[in-house]
């Protein structure tokens, strides 16, 4: 008989632990589901799935908005998309918007407003992008810089992330049904409304226009666009959706806070930048109280030279100046009561000083419109100095209370709060009465600038005799179905302008500078 010696015991160094699989391994690199994003800043769920419920309103959201929007036509459609997605991202989410939510959801929708309210292109395009911003900085969060800067790009990450959670949702039966009956059903219900829809369209010429208006016109470019709408709503749905059940950390990626150098190497630099600014105050006292004085009493300054030469130096100025900003709170110390004194009182000065410099810009700008006239560009880049002269202060508030955190926020609704300013002043509109004032003083008016802006200027025009106002070319009034609805467009009232008669040449010579 033969016995076999148990095998001697190992020693512990040598024993070999397994842990224990506590459900199903990560996915590796190649496999389904993996990720580039450590978990540290993005965790995966391997096994996480889309709501039922979430996918079926992802989809009807898809055909509403296939049947509302068209992205190339500011209208009401815009405001109706984002009220739809962020209903159902919030409304089959398992909590409530947190306060940071809310408010960002609402500058979101306000900015969407727009394109409903006014018609000129260039504006709506900005809230758009603002829109864009401030939406996906919502759903992604974070308050740090990085969060606000990587947030909006990150939305074409979703993608990836999205597909498989969305596969995992839908029900095992859907891959049993014969794509074939499918696509013959669909076929014949679409068959079926057209036939009859057609009847009915020709027995009653009533019946014929309440569907002209209600049901969008499709041909054959119409309905690659209205799938692509679909495919954008949805994933915007899905997306949102995706976010507020698994929100990544990007404060994690923000860079980590430098060491700081010793007080001499930032307080020599910043001590001269700031005697720089503060002798170009002195020299701009005599120039923001001197106004139109100044400016015809100086050899050889036009108006044209005064604000041209100095306005863009001085946005330029401005825009360096919170680069400087932003590197010397990363490398100041602030280990002492000293160190802290110092840094708010030369950030303090410079954060002032560079509040008048904007002051000076927009003095130049202004002088130059009261001279040559408005227009929608001066407006433009008056309200991004005063944007700036907002975040110079909000940056002295950030250095008073050693405090930044809330800083990044901060600066984006204040660019969100002076665009959505422009917008309620109806900029085209504003720029129209100026220059209409101006003809009602002196006889002079670019029509050929007036005939490029939008019907926002319609009620202005109104302003005109008859004889000038046949000078401005215009559209004339528009008839958009109820889904591309937009308030400027369904009150101009004018006729359509398009011949121009001989005298208005004078006003299409006009020197606009």
């Amino acid at each position: 008989m033969t016995t076999t010696a148990p095998e001697a015991p190992r020693h512990p160094a040598q024993q070999v632990m397994t842990p224990p699989l506590i459900g199903p391994a990560l996915p590796r690199s190649g496999e389904p589901g993996w990720t580039v994003w450590p978990s540290r800043i993005w965790p995966i769920a391997p096994l996480a799935s889309a709501p039922r419920r979430l996918l079926i309103l992802a989809v009807v959201a898809g055909l509403v908005g296939t049947a509302l929007w068209r992205p190339s036509v500011l209208s009401v459609g815009y405001l109706a998309v984002g009220v739809m997605v962020f209903a159902v991202v919030y409304g089959t989410a398992e909590r409530r918007p947190t306060r940071t939510e809310w408010a960002g959801i609402t500058l979101t929708l306000a900015l969407l407003a727009v394109p409903a309210l006014l018609a000129a292109d260039w504006l709506g395009v900005l809230c758009i992008m603002a829109a864009w911003i401030v939406g996906w900085c919502t759903l992604f969060g974070g308050r740090t810089w990085t969060a606000v800067v990587a947030g909006p790009f990150l939305a074409w990450a979703l993608p990836a992330r999205v597909g498989g959670w969305v596969r995992r949702g839908l029900p095992s039966r859907v891959g049993v049904v014969n794509p074939g009956r499918v696509a013959v059903v669909i076929g014949l219900t679409v068959l079926l409304a057209l036939v009859f829809g057609a009847l009915f369209a020709s027995a009653d010429a009533a019946f014929a226009h309440l569907a002209g208006n209600l049901v969008p016109a499709f041909d054959g470019g119409d309905v690659i666009a209205r799938v692509v709408v679909f495919g954008i709503v949805a994933s915007f749905v899905l997306g949102g959706a995706y976010l507020i059940r698994f929100p990544p950390r990007l404060d994690v990626l923000a860079p980590a806070p430098m060491r700081p150098v010793p007080r001499w190497e930032w307080v020599l630099p910043l001590g001269v930048l700031d005697a720089l600014f503060l002798a170009f105050v002195v020299v701009q006292a005599a120039v923001l109280f001197g106004g139109h004085t100044h400016v015809l009493e100086t050899e050889g300054l036009t108006y044209a030279e005064y604000a041209r030469q100095g306005f863009w130096q001085l946005l330029w100025v401005s825009a360096l100046t919170l680069l400087v900003l932003s590197v010397v709170t990363r490398v100041a110390g602030r280990v002492n009561a000293g160190d802290r004194r110092m840094l708010r009182v030369l950030i303090g000065i410079l954060c002032a000083t560079s509040v008048v410099v904007v002051i000076s810009a927009i003095h130049r700008m202004w002088l130059y419109q009261q001279a040559y006239g408005f227009s929608t560009d001066r407006l433009m880049v008056v309200t991004i100095e005063l944007w700036l002269g907002m975040v110079f202060l909000l940056v002295a508030a950030a250095g008073v209370r050693m405090s930044g955190r809330w800083l990044p926020h901060a600066v984006l609704v204040a660019g969100v709060v002076a665009l959505l300013g422009l917008a309620a002043l109806n900029p085209e509109r504003l720029v129209a009465d100026r220059n209409i004032d101006r003809f009602e003083q002196n006889g002079e008016l670019d029509a050929e600038y007036l005939s490029g802006l939008s019907s926002d200027i319609d009620p202005a025009l109104h302003r005109l005799p008859e004889y000038v106002r046949a000078c401005v070319r215009s559209d004339g009034s528009h008839s958009d179905p109820w889904y591309l609805f937009n308030v400027s467009r369904s009150r101009a009232d004018g006729p359509a302008v398009t011949d121009l008669p001989e005298y208005c040449s004078p006003y299409w010579s006009y020197d606009y500078r």
